[in-house]
């Protein structure tokens, strides 16, 4: 009994690198994904995405974008832009950089300044939290939202 464990345990190990192969091998669907994405800067939403697969690959599913989406993202082959009340959006760009985005309608941008990420202190300490990185974020209005403040403010008065 105690051996016929010790075969399974050796063998799980070898099941698992055979998953984690398939998973990450690279399919037609998700290459042309990380290519769409990567060619451009608008940092689009998933169903932006969706949208720009399926001029290519009409059969594509909502939900083989967002697997597909997700596992890219687990595997830091693009970034996840999370942002608390605003839709996730994604960039092909993985190089450090800084982001601003629009607090009226969602845009994000690169920012094009080389921005230092602050350092942790030594001691810093946060009950109930292991700090493990900081990042810089950057907040404003974009030119679009900024033009239709301006137009609103004139019909008003």
């Amino acid at each position: 009994m105690l051996d016929a464990g010790l075969e399974n345990n050796s063998e799980q190990p070898q099941v698992n690198q055979q998953a984690s192969r398939q998973v990450s091998r690279m399919t037609r669907q998700r290459a042309l994904i990380m290519a769409e994405l990567r060619s451009v800067t608008s940092h689009p939403t998933a169903d932006e995405i969706y949208a720009m697969v399926r001029r290519k690959l009409p059969r594509i599913s909502l939900g083989t974008v967002y697997r597909n989406l997700d596992l890219l993202t687990d595997n830091n082959e693009i970034l996840c832009l999370e942002y608390a009340g605003f839709q996730k959006r994604f960039d092909g760009n993985v190089n450090d950089h800084q982001h601003v985005r629009c607090m009226h309608c969602g845009r994000v941008a690169d920012v094009t300044l080389e921005v230092p990420t602050p350092e942790l202190p030594k001691n810093m300490y946060v009950p109930d939290f292991t700090v493990l990185c900081a990042r810089v974020e950057f907040f404003g209005v974009c030119e679009s939202c900024r033009q239709a403040e301006m137009a609103a403010r004139h019909e008003c008065a």
